[in-house]
């Protein structure tokens, strides 16, 4: 029997928040890593809505549909305090246990006592030294799931945690499958599946005519109301999100979240929410913020001409990622030109909107114009240009969210 936690906080470490570009307006908790948010992970397997999240002072004003606000005060005991870093197994089983390890470290604590949120503010408290606090030695129970060690982990970990995912959501969304290896009628006309997983259609999903799925690598989902439009090719494993739309072209083995607009090449992407590619151009093995847009033939490189490891730069330096295929991170409302090609390993400052040339491997948050030294974005053009793109989605900048991305603005990392 799975034992339901009453609270559930997530906690950005100080790890975690040096991930950028997201980190500057997002907690880790509200990023996508395999088919859910962090924090909808951490939901799903502790079977309650989180009450909270600890990311430090940046994220008081931090505000997003369907995300908790930042703690404060005193969290109660019984609260599960879970580490936003680790990607929790939708199928994990939680019991009554004080400690969870997932590998060799803690992943989430169940508070014995009552404790003071600026305990955590910082983020300096390990989830290991708060169980060493309140439950001595205890060893605690084992669940499985993936850890998020650098901002590319996200890519990295994308096919398996996808794979393991879509069943698991198939199951709980009583989602229908259609027949493996089979022409199907589904809604309008007919689809072609091509491939032994299964694709599975959440409530209100549509496919119209001339669709292919190929299943051969994995899985495919369609979350309620999206929609997968003619004369497109989804590959497994693939998740698509809620009421978002694939509107033509070959799109395969990425997490398209929420109200998305996608149509051209997609390859091994993460969508966290809200983000436009409507247009043709390739992106691969790329994470896109929310409110991100892509003008028209916008295209990444995702392999070195050397087929080595790409390198990335990180708050502490130009790290190598490990990985063969790396293409860029898009910061939260990242606009980009018409025709921007961008570098193998590139990452894109929140905010930044940038055309015509092509643009260094690192470009600072709200830098704008056509190359190379940017000037900076204004504050208060930026807040309008964000409120008219999400009203277009009907969801208004509320006032909390201003202050919140105003100051963002306002203590952005340059580069040296």
């Amino acid at each position: 029997m799975v034992a339901r936690a009453s609270r559930l906080v997530c906690y950005d470490d100080a790890h975690a928040r040096a991930f950028e570009p997201f980190a500057l307006t997002r907690p880790w908790s509200e990023m996508r890593v395999g088919a859910l948010l962090v924090r909808e992970r951490w939901q799903h397997v502790s079977g309650c809505a989180a009450q909270g999240f600890i990311a430090g002072a940046s994220m008081r004003d931090f505000v997003e549909t369907g995300a908790p606000r930042a703690s404060r005060g005193v969290l109660p005991a019984g609260t599960l305090v879970a580490n936003s870093r680790c990607a929790v197994s939708l199928d994990a089983a939680l019991s009554d246990a004080g400690v969870y390890r997932c590998g060799d470290r803690v992943a989430a604590v169940r508070l014995s006592d009552d404790i003071d949120v600026n305990d955590l503010a910082d983020g300096t408290l390990t989830l290991e030294q708060l169980a060493k606090r309140l439950h001595g030695r205890a060893r605690g129970v084992t669940i499985h799931g993936v850890w998020c060690d650098h901002v590319w982990d996200t890519i990295g970990a994308l096919n398996p945690l996808l794979a393991a995912d879509i069943p698991v959501l198939a199951r709980a969304h009583h989602a229908t499958a259609l027949a493996p290896g089979a022409i199907g009628e589904v809604a309008t006309g007919l689809v072609t599946i091509i491939g032994d997983h299964p694709v599975w259609l959440d409530a209100g999903a549509q496919v119209e005519p001339q669709v292919v799925f190929d299943t051969s690598a994995g899985p495919v989902f369609l979350s309620a109301g999206a929609r997968v439009q003619a004369f497109s090719r989804v590959s497994g494993p693939c998740f698509v999100g809620r009421d978002t739309i694939i509107a033509g072209g070959r799109v395969g083995g990425s997490a398209l979240g929420d109200v998305c607009k996608v149509h051209g090449e997609v390859s091994a992407c993460v969508f966290v929410g809200h983000a436009n590619k409507g247009h043709d151009g390739f992106v691969g093995h790329s994470v896109l913020g929310r409110w991100v847009n892509l003008g028209a033939g916008t295209t990444t490189s995702n392999l070195k001409n050397t087929y080595g490891t790409v390198s990335l730069w990180t708050p502490s330096g130009i790290v190598d990622s490990g990985l063969q295929f790396l293409g860029t991170m898009f910061g939260d409302h990242v606009k980009t030109g018409i025709g921007l090609r961008l570098t193998t390993g590139c990452v894109l400052g929140a905010g930044a909107n940038v055309v015509d040339r092509m643009p260094p491997k690192a470009v600072e948050p709200f830098a704008w114009g056509a190359e190379a030294p940017y000037s900076t974005y204004d504050a208060d053009k930026f807040l309008e240009t964000a409120a008219r793109v999400m009203s277009r989605r009907h969801v208004e900048l509320g006032a909390t969210m201003k202050r919140h991305l105003s100051r963002a603005h306002e203590h952005r990392w340059t580069l040296p």
